[in-house]
């Protein structure tokens, strides 16, 4: 990888013995000072409530999903024979 025009110059100032930069730089210049947390359940619980309530399974109110539902009646003719109407 290709070095910086800064790294170069900061080469060469220690080449000639001079003050090298990077000692002088904080201390917190190279930590990360991010705090990190992860969720709690119940922020994750209620993430998934608000995202998509109609996709998700522990979604409780709504629409949970589709059916189909068919149902078969039998109709006795003038002879006793069934037939079978499809309930529409």
């Amino acid at each position: 990888m290709a070095k910086s025009a800064a790294r170069k110059i900061r080469d060469k100032r220690i080449r000639e013995g001079k003050l090298d930069t990077t000692t002088m730089r904080s201390p917190f210049a190279l930590a990360d000072l991010r705090t990190r947390k992860t969720k709690t359940k119940r922020e994750a619980i209620g993430r998934l409530k608000h995202k998509d309530p109609y996709q998700n399974p522990n979604f409780t109110g709504g629409d949970e999903g589709s059916f189909l539902f068919y149902a078969a009646y039998s109709k006795r003719n003038e002879k006793g024979v069934d037939e079978k109407i499809p309930a529409c």
